[in-house]
Protein backbone atom coordinates (compact mmCIF):
# COMPACT_ATOMS: atom_id res chain seq x y z
CA UNK A 1 0.00 0.00 0.00
CA UNK A 2 3.05 2.29 -0.26
CA UNK A 3 2.83 4.87 -3.03
CA UNK A 4 4.95 7.62 -1.49
CA UNK A 5 8.38 7.27 0.03
CA UNK A 6 8.57 8.93 3.42
CA UNK A 7 10.47 5.86 4.49
CA UNK A 8 9.35 2.29 4.54
CA UNK A 9 10.04 1.99 8.26
CA UNK A 10 7.81 4.97 9.07
CA UNK A 11 4.93 3.53 7.05
CA UNK A 12 5.30 0.17 8.75
CA UNK A 13 5.26 1.85 12.15
CA UNK A 14 2.17 3.88 11.23
CA UNK A 15 0.38 0.77 9.98
CA UNK A 16 1.06 -0.95 13.31
CA UNK A 17 0.42 1.97 15.66
CA UNK A 18 -2.32 3.72 13.69
CA UNK A 19 -4.21 1.20 11.52
CA UNK A 20 -6.87 3.84 10.80
CA UNK A 21 -4.54 6.58 9.52
CA UNK A 22 -4.09 7.95 6.04
CA UNK A 23 -1.50 10.18 4.39
CA UNK A 24 -2.76 13.05 2.24
CA UNK A 25 -0.70 14.72 -0.49
CA UNK A 26 -0.49 18.44 -1.16
CA UNK A 27 -3.24 17.99 -3.75
CA UNK A 28 -5.54 16.37 -1.18
CA UNK A 29 -5.26 12.81 -2.51
CA UNK A 30 -4.79 9.82 -0.25
CA UNK A 31 -1.36 8.29 -0.87
CA UNK A 32 -1.35 5.69 1.91
CA UNK A 33 -3.99 4.18 4.18
CA UNK A 34 -3.93 1.88 7.19
CA UNK A 35 -5.40 -1.59 6.87
CA UNK A 36 -8.36 -0.96 9.19
CA UNK A 37 -9.33 2.26 7.42
CA UNK A 38 -9.20 0.44 4.09
CA UNK A 39 -11.39 -2.31 5.59
CA UNK A 40 -14.17 0.24 6.03
CA UNK A 41 -14.42 0.55 2.22
CA UNK A 42 -13.38 -2.89 0.97
CA UNK A 43 -14.75 -2.31 -2.55
CA UNK A 44 -13.13 1.10 -3.02
CA UNK A 45 -9.31 1.42 -3.02
CA UNK A 46 -8.59 4.47 -0.87
CA UNK A 47 -5.24 5.28 -2.46
CA UNK A 48 -5.80 7.86 -5.16
CA UNK A 49 -9.12 9.05 -3.71
CA UNK A 50 -9.54 12.74 -2.90
CA UNK A 51 -9.90 12.97 0.88
CA UNK A 52 -12.75 15.48 0.71
CA UNK A 53 -14.60 13.36 -1.85
CA UNK A 54 -14.50 10.44 0.58
CA UNK A 55 -15.13 12.28 3.85
CA UNK A 56 -17.52 15.08 4.80
CA UNK A 57 -16.04 17.38 7.47
CA UNK A 58 -18.48 18.00 10.35
CA UNK A 59 -16.15 20.04 12.57
CA UNK A 60 -14.52 22.41 11.90
CA UNK A 61 -17.30 23.40 9.53
CA UNK A 62 -15.10 25.78 7.53
CA UNK A 63 -13.14 22.97 5.82
CA UNK A 64 -14.46 23.05 2.27
CA UNK A 65 -11.25 22.93 0.21
CA UNK A 66 -7.76 21.48 0.18
CA UNK A 67 -6.18 24.73 1.50
CA UNK A 68 -8.65 24.62 4.41
CA UNK A 69 -7.60 21.06 5.05
CA UNK A 70 -3.90 21.91 5.12
CA UNK A 71 -4.57 24.92 7.32
CA UNK A 72 -6.26 22.58 9.79
CA UNK A 73 -3.24 20.30 9.65
CA UNK A 74 -0.91 23.21 10.36
CA UNK A 75 -2.65 23.88 13.65
CA UNK A 76 -2.94 20.17 14.53
CA UNK A 77 -6.68 20.43 14.37
CA UNK A 78 -9.04 17.86 15.80
CA UNK A 79 -11.58 16.71 13.22
CA UNK A 80 -15.03 15.21 13.15
CA UNK A 81 -15.85 13.51 9.87
CA UNK A 82 -18.31 11.12 8.32
CA UNK A 83 -18.24 9.08 5.16
CA UNK A 84 -20.14 10.65 2.30
CA UNK A 85 -21.65 7.33 1.20
CA UNK A 86 -23.36 4.56 3.16
CA UNK A 87 -22.74 3.46 5.79
CA UNK A 88 -22.11 7.05 6.84
CA UNK A 89 -20.05 6.21 9.89
CA UNK A 90 -19.00 9.10 12.15
CA UNK A 91 -15.27 9.37 12.82
CA UNK A 92 -13.03 11.64 14.82
CA UNK A 93 -9.38 12.31 14.23
CA UNK A 94 -6.26 14.41 14.52
CA UNK A 95 -4.43 15.96 11.55
CA UNK A 96 -0.77 17.01 11.50
CA UNK A 97 1.46 18.32 8.67
CA UNK A 98 3.63 15.83 6.82
CA UNK A 99 6.22 16.14 4.06
CA UNK A 100 6.02 18.95 1.53
CA UNK A 101 2.57 20.30 2.06
CA UNK A 102 0.91 17.01 2.91
CA UNK A 103 -0.70 15.75 6.12
CA UNK A 104 -1.25 12.68 8.21
CA UNK A 105 -4.75 12.06 9.57
CA UNK A 106 -5.26 9.50 12.34
CA UNK A 107 -8.92 8.49 12.75
CA UNK A 108 -10.97 6.62 15.33
CA UNK A 109 -14.63 5.74 15.86
CA UNK A 110 -15.23 7.38 19.22
CA UNK A 111 -18.72 6.66 20.52
CA UNK A 112 -19.74 5.17 17.17
CA UNK A 113 -17.54 2.14 17.81
CA UNK A 114 -20.49 -0.15 18.57
CA UNK A 115 -22.18 0.56 15.25
CA UNK A 116 -18.87 0.28 13.45
CA UNK A 117 -18.12 -3.16 14.88
CA UNK A 118 -21.50 -4.37 13.61
CA UNK A 119 -21.31 -2.59 10.22
CA UNK A 120 -17.78 -3.69 9.36
CA UNK A 121 -17.34 -6.93 11.35
CA UNK A 122 -14.34 -5.51 13.19
CA UNK A 123 -12.42 -7.28 15.93
CA UNK A 124 -9.61 -6.41 18.32
CA UNK A 125 -7.12 -7.44 15.57
CA UNK A 126 -8.16 -4.33 13.62
CA UNK A 127 -6.85 -1.96 16.29
CA UNK A 128 -3.49 -1.23 17.83
CA UNK A 129 -2.91 -3.05 21.09
CA UNK A 130 -2.55 0.28 22.91
CA UNK A 131 -5.80 1.65 21.47
CA UNK A 132 -8.36 2.08 24.26
CA UNK A 133 -10.92 0.96 21.69
CA UNK A 134 -9.75 -2.60 22.29
CA UNK A 135 -10.59 -2.34 25.98
CA UNK A 136 -13.88 -0.70 25.09
CA UNK A 137 -14.71 -3.64 22.83
CA UNK A 138 -13.99 -6.07 25.65
CA UNK A 139 -16.13 -4.00 28.01
CA UNK A 140 -18.95 -3.82 25.50
CA UNK A 141 -18.75 -7.56 24.92
CA UNK A 142 -18.73 -8.22 28.65
CA UNK A 143 -21.65 -5.85 29.17
CA UNK A 144 -23.58 -7.46 26.31
CA UNK A 145 -22.95 -10.91 27.78
CA UNK A 146 -24.03 -9.71 31.22
CA UNK A 147 -27.17 -8.07 29.82
CA UNK A 148 -28.06 -11.20 27.84
CA UNK A 149 -27.53 -13.31 30.95
CA UNK A 150 -29.71 -10.86 32.90
CA UNK A 151 -32.44 -10.99 30.23
CA UNK A 152 -32.28 -14.78 30.21
CA UNK A 153 -32.55 -14.90 33.99
CA UNK A 154 -35.44 -12.44 33.92
CA UNK A 155 -37.25 -14.59 31.35
CA UNK A 156 -36.64 -17.70 33.44
CA UNK A 157 -37.91 -15.99 36.58
CA UNK A 158 -40.98 -14.73 34.72
CA UNK A 159 -41.74 -18.21 33.40
CA UNK A 160 -41.19 -19.66 36.87
CA UNK A 161 -43.48 -17.03 38.38
CA UNK A 162 -46.22 -17.79 35.86
CA UNK A 163 -45.81 -21.51 36.50
CA UNK A 164 -45.99 -20.98 40.25
CA UNK A 165 -49.08 -18.79 39.90
CA UNK A 166 -50.71 -21.35 37.63
CA UNK A 167 -49.82 -24.14 40.02
CA UNK A 168 -51.29 -22.18 42.94
CA UNK A 169 -54.60 -21.92 41.05
CA UNK A 170 -54.74 -25.47 39.69
CA UNK A 171 -55.96 -28.73 41.18
CA UNK A 172 -53.02 -31.14 40.74
CA UNK A 173 -55.17 -34.27 40.28
CA UNK A 174 -57.63 -33.13 37.61
CA UNK A 175 -55.88 -30.10 36.11
CA UNK A 176 -59.00 -28.02 36.79
CA UNK A 177 -59.00 -24.68 38.59
CA UNK A 178 -59.07 -24.87 42.39
CA UNK A 179 -60.98 -23.05 45.12
CA UNK A 180 -58.52 -20.16 45.21
CA UNK A 181 -58.99 -19.63 41.48
CA UNK A 182 -62.78 -19.70 41.87
CA UNK A 183 -62.67 -16.99 44.54
CA UNK A 184 -60.38 -14.83 42.40
CA UNK A 185 -62.49 -15.23 39.24
CA UNK A 186 -65.78 -14.76 41.10
CA UNK A 187 -64.72 -11.44 42.60
CA UNK A 188 -63.40 -10.27 39.22
CA UNK A 189 -66.70 -11.12 37.50
CA UNK A 190 -68.71 -9.37 40.18
CA UNK A 191 -66.48 -6.28 40.11
CA UNK A 192 -66.93 -6.04 36.32
CA UNK A 193 -70.75 -6.31 36.69
CA UNK A 194 -70.76 -9.35 34.41
CA UNK A 195 -73.78 -11.63 34.34
CA UNK A 196 -72.97 -15.25 35.17
CA UNK A 197 -74.25 -18.47 36.65
CA UNK A 198 -72.58 -20.36 39.50
CA UNK A 199 -73.25 -24.10 39.63
CA UNK A 200 -72.24 -26.29 42.55
CA UNK A 201 -71.88 -30.00 41.73
CA UNK A 202 -71.31 -32.83 44.19
CA UNK A 203 -70.91 -36.49 43.24
CA UNK A 204 -73.38 -39.02 44.61
CA UNK A 205 -72.13 -42.37 45.94
CA UNK A 206 -68.49 -41.41 45.45
CA UNK A 207 -67.60 -42.82 48.87
CA UNK A 208 -68.72 -46.25 47.66
CA UNK A 209 -66.17 -46.08 44.84
CA UNK A 210 -63.34 -45.53 47.31
CA UNK A 211 -64.71 -48.17 49.69
CA UNK A 212 -65.30 -50.83 47.01
CA UNK A 213 -62.37 -50.23 44.62
CA UNK A 214 -59.83 -48.11 46.48
CA UNK A 215 -58.61 -44.55 46.23
CA UNK A 216 -56.85 -45.12 42.91
CA UNK A 217 -60.27 -45.87 41.41
CA UNK A 218 -61.62 -42.75 43.10
CA UNK A 219 -58.88 -40.65 41.52
CA UNK A 220 -59.67 -42.20 38.14
CA UNK A 221 -63.35 -41.31 38.55
CA UNK A 222 -62.52 -37.72 39.50
CA UNK A 223 -60.34 -37.32 36.40
CA UNK A 224 -63.10 -38.80 34.23
CA UNK A 225 -65.66 -36.44 35.77
CA UNK A 226 -63.36 -33.48 35.10
CA UNK A 227 -63.08 -34.48 31.43
CA UNK A 228 -66.86 -34.78 31.11
CA UNK A 229 -67.47 -31.34 32.63
CA UNK A 230 -64.89 -29.69 30.38
CA UNK A 231 -66.50 -31.41 27.36
CA UNK A 232 -69.96 -30.12 28.28
CA UNK A 233 -68.95 -26.49 28.90
CA UNK A 234 -67.64 -23.70 26.71
CA UNK A 235 -64.02 -22.62 26.50
CA UNK A 236 -64.85 -19.33 28.26
CA UNK A 237 -66.50 -21.11 31.20
CA UNK A 238 -64.61 -22.14 34.34
CA UNK A 239 -64.63 -25.65 35.79
CA UNK A 240 -63.01 -26.08 39.20
CA UNK A 241 -62.56 -28.79 41.78
CA UNK A 242 -63.07 -27.17 45.16
CA UNK A 243 -63.07 -30.22 47.42
CA UNK A 244 -62.81 -34.00 47.41
CA UNK A 245 -65.77 -34.71 45.08
CA UNK A 246 -67.11 -31.15 44.97
CA UNK A 247 -66.94 -28.98 41.88
CA UNK A 248 -67.92 -25.44 40.89
CA UNK A 249 -68.79 -24.32 37.36
CA UNK A 250 -68.93 -20.65 36.36
CA UNK A 251 -70.81 -19.79 33.17
CA UNK A 252 -69.74 -16.45 31.71
CA UNK A 253 -72.57 -14.20 30.45
CA UNK A 254 -75.11 -17.00 30.80
CA UNK A 255 -78.18 -16.65 32.99
CA UNK A 256 -80.74 -18.36 30.74
CA UNK A 257 -82.38 -20.99 32.95
CA UNK A 258 -83.40 -23.22 30.06
CA UNK A 259 -79.85 -23.34 28.69
CA UNK A 260 -78.38 -24.00 32.11
CA UNK A 261 -80.94 -26.74 32.70
CA UNK A 262 -79.90 -28.24 29.37
CA UNK A 263 -76.25 -28.30 30.46
CA UNK A 264 -77.22 -29.85 33.80
CA UNK A 265 -79.30 -32.52 32.05
CA UNK A 266 -76.42 -33.50 29.79
CA UNK A 267 -74.04 -33.62 32.73
CA UNK A 268 -76.43 -35.79 34.74
CA UNK A 269 -76.84 -38.22 31.85
CA UNK A 270 -73.12 -38.60 31.22
CA UNK A 271 -72.17 -38.86 34.89
CA UNK A 272 -74.65 -41.72 35.41
CA UNK A 273 -72.88 -43.85 32.80
CA UNK A 274 -70.61 -46.50 34.34
CA UNK A 275 -66.93 -45.53 34.45
CA UNK A 276 -64.71 -48.56 33.70
CA UNK A 277 -61.92 -49.36 36.15
CA UNK A 278 -59.72 -52.44 35.86
CA UNK A 279 -62.50 -54.74 34.67
CA UNK A 280 -65.13 -53.29 37.00
CA UNK A 281 -67.58 -50.40 36.61
CA UNK A 282 -67.69 -47.45 38.98
CA UNK A 283 -71.19 -46.01 39.27
CA UNK A 284 -71.90 -42.50 40.45
CA UNK A 285 -74.34 -39.67 39.80
CA UNK A 286 -74.33 -35.98 40.65
CA UNK A 287 -76.47 -33.45 42.46
CA UNK A 288 -76.31 -29.80 41.40
CA UNK A 289 -77.42 -26.39 42.57
CA UNK A 290 -77.18 -23.12 40.65
CA UNK A 291 -77.32 -19.44 41.60
CA UNK A 292 -77.74 -16.68 38.97
CA UNK A 293 -76.09 -13.29 39.39
CA UNK A 294 -79.18 -11.55 37.92
CA UNK A 295 -81.26 -12.76 40.88
CA UNK A 296 -79.36 -10.44 43.25
CA UNK A 297 -79.48 -6.66 43.53
CA UNK A 298 -75.85 -6.74 44.62
CA UNK A 299 -74.38 -10.21 44.12
CA UNK A 300 -71.61 -11.34 46.43
CA UNK A 301 -69.33 -14.33 46.04
CA UNK A 302 -70.05 -15.63 49.54
CA UNK A 303 -73.84 -15.37 49.16
CA UNK A 304 -73.92 -17.02 45.72
CA UNK A 305 -71.63 -19.84 46.84
CA UNK A 306 -73.81 -20.45 49.88
CA UNK A 307 -77.07 -20.33 47.88
CA UNK A 308 -75.87 -22.68 45.16
CA UNK A 309 -74.52 -25.06 47.80
CA UNK A 310 -77.86 -25.00 49.62
CA UNK A 311 -79.68 -25.76 46.34
CA UNK A 312 -77.29 -28.66 45.71
CA UNK A 313 -78.10 -30.25 49.07
CA UNK A 314 -81.83 -29.76 48.55
CA UNK A 315 -81.40 -31.69 45.30
CA UNK A 316 -79.38 -34.35 47.10
CA UNK A 317 -81.94 -34.76 49.88
CA UNK A 318 -84.73 -34.84 47.31
CA UNK A 319 -83.41 -38.01 45.68
CA UNK A 320 -80.03 -37.07 44.19
CA UNK A 321 -79.08 -37.09 40.50
CA UNK A 322 -80.92 -33.82 39.89
CA UNK A 323 -80.42 -30.10 39.51
CA UNK A 324 -82.16 -27.21 41.31
CA UNK A 325 -81.83 -23.43 41.14
CA UNK A 326 -81.26 -21.67 44.45
CA UNK A 327 -84.83 -20.25 44.52
CA UNK A 328 -86.40 -23.52 43.38
CA UNK A 329 -87.99 -25.95 45.81
CA UNK A 330 -88.51 -29.69 45.19
CA UNK A 331 -92.13 -30.60 44.42
CA UNK A 332 -94.34 -31.89 47.24
CA UNK A 333 -95.48 -35.51 47.32
CA UNK A 334 -99.08 -36.45 46.50
CA UNK A 335 -100.12 -36.27 50.18
CA UNK A 336 -98.59 -32.82 50.57
CA UNK A 337 -95.59 -33.99 52.54
CA UNK A 338 -92.22 -32.57 51.62
CA UNK A 339 -90.11 -35.44 50.30
CA UNK A 340 -86.98 -33.76 51.60
CA UNK A 341 -87.67 -34.94 55.15
CA UNK A 342 -88.89 -38.36 54.00
CA UNK A 343 -85.75 -38.90 51.96
CA UNK A 344 -83.55 -37.81 54.85
CA UNK A 345 -85.20 -40.31 57.17
CA UNK A 346 -85.28 -43.19 54.67
CA UNK A 347 -81.70 -42.74 53.48
CA UNK A 348 -80.08 -41.94 56.80
CA UNK A 349 -76.62 -43.43 56.86
CA UNK A 350 -76.47 -44.02 53.10
CA UNK A 351 -73.12 -42.69 51.82
CA UNK A 352 -73.37 -39.48 49.88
Amino acid sequence: MITTDPGHGILTALDTLCPMHCIISRSGHITHAGATLQKLRPDTPLIGQRFLNLFQPVQPRNITSIPDLHAAAARHARLRLRFRNSPRTDLQGLMVPHGSGGAIVNLSFGISIIDAVQDYALSNADFADTDPTVEMLFLVEAKSAAMEASRKLTRQLHVAKLAAEEQALTDPLTGLKNRRAVNHILHRMIDSAQEFALMHLDLDYFKRVNDDFGHAAGDHVLKSVATIMVDETRSEDVVARTGGDEFVLLFHSLCDRNKIEGIATRLLARLERPIPWQGDNCRISASMGTALSVDYNAPSAERMLADSDAALYRAKRNGRAQHLFHDQRPPLSADGANPINLFTIQQKGDPI
